[in-house]
């Protein structure tokens, strides 16, 4: 999935500080989680694809890892950014 630049933007600006903050937690968990959404809808018709599987579980595991880091520095951020029901993450 390609997202063009406004739209990870408009990423950026609603889970970051502004549409320019890229290296936020926040921001990178809300990236991935669509590009996780997309490859499980791939998937779901490609069941085969075994490049894509393994993409998606590479994005899982580095939304993992920011979930870990959020949950050491701040868990209250990360308490916000899991219950924003359209992400779609579970604890």
């Amino acid at each position: 999935m390609h997202l063009n630049s406004e739209q990870k933007k408009e990423v950026f600006a609603k889970y970051g500080a502004s549409n320019t903050d890229t290296g936020s937690p926040e921001s990178q968990i809300a990236l991935f989680s669509l590009r996780i959404k997309h490859l499980t809808a791939h998937l779901q018709k490609n069941r085969k694809d075994h490049s894509s599987t393994r993409a998606l579980k590479k994005l899982v595991g580095k939304r993992r890892a920011l979930l870990d880091y959020l949950i050491k520095k701040d868990i209250s951020r990360y308490r916000a950014i899991i219950a924003k029901e359209e992400l779609g993450i579970r604890k």
